[in-house]
């Protein structure tokens, strides 16, 4: 699915000193980014807010980084994350050629949809638009794209979230889950991708079939809202790694 991209990678893995280092990048929101725990901020004034832990060694961008350098070692391999916390579809749309294009990567990976849903379903549109918009921007530029679906959010308010705040959040993005607005997101996603003619990699789906077979999927939130935990962003790399390689 990312025909050119190996090409390139066995090109440079082959002879590199004759062919130019490989980029990869990232474009997406806090999972992207590498955030994970969600803490109380402590301040000489008491609590004040949260702050998030970034761990971008153990984010998915990273995981796939050590694959294909264990895989291609001869290969320079450069790695732009573009991902932001807190970002959505459109906005990545309008930063992309600062934060991402001006470095010509070679293959991007696109995540977005856990903070477009929280506008619900009438913003469904503004967010397949905006990944189109996306999708075809990286086209347009000569690389390659591939859109990820992201996991879902918690589909429950867990025991071990004790802030009145953090448990209110996890009520609405629960509503989110149960009510079939994400599913609908992420069928905007899907539908973005097949019209821009871009390879897919579900692993929405994926986790959706870990719940359906059991799994508490709210478990493997490491903040217990929305960030997978740094096991779970293994599934992310793995995933991506198996849509790079899949024959056409």
């Amino acid at each position: 699915m990312a025909k050119k991209f190996l090409s390139l990678l066995k090109a440079k893995n082959e002879k590199p000193l004759e062919c130019p280092p490989v980029t990869i990048g990232f474009l997406g929101d806090s999972v992207t980014n590498g955030c994970f725990e969600v803490l109380p901020a402590n301040t000489d004034h008491g609590t004040d807010g949260y702050d998030v832990v970034f761990d971008q060694e153990h984010s998915y961008s990273s995981y796939l980084y050590r694959t294909f350098i264990s895989l291609y070692p001869n290969a320079q391999i450069n790695i732009v994350n573009a991902g932001i916390s807190g970002d959505d579809a459109p906005t990545g749309l309008s930063r992309m050629d600062r934060d991402l294009m001006s470095f010509h990567p070679d293959l991007v990976i696109v995540c977005y949809g856990l903070n477009d849903a929280y506008n619900g379903p009438d913003k469904l549109d503004t967010y397949k638009n905006a990944l189109t918009g996306i999708l075809r921007r990286i086209l347009a530029s000569g690389a390659e794209a591939i859109l990820m679906t992201p996991q879902p959010v918690c589909t429950r308010v867990h025991g071990r979230l004790d802030s009145a705040e953090l448990r209110k959040l996890a009520v609405e993005l629960a509503e989110l889950f149960h009510s079939g607005v994400f599913d609908r997101y992420m069928n905007a996603a899907r539908e973005a991708a097949a019209e821009a003619g871009v390879p897919v990699c579900d692993c929405y789906a994926k986790w959706m079939r870990m719940y359906e077979s059991g799994v508490d999927i709210t478990d493997h939130l490491v903040n217990y809202l929305n960030h997978p935990t740094r096991q779970m962003h293994w599934l992310f790399a793995n995933s991506l790694a198996d849509t790079i390689f899949m024959n056409d």
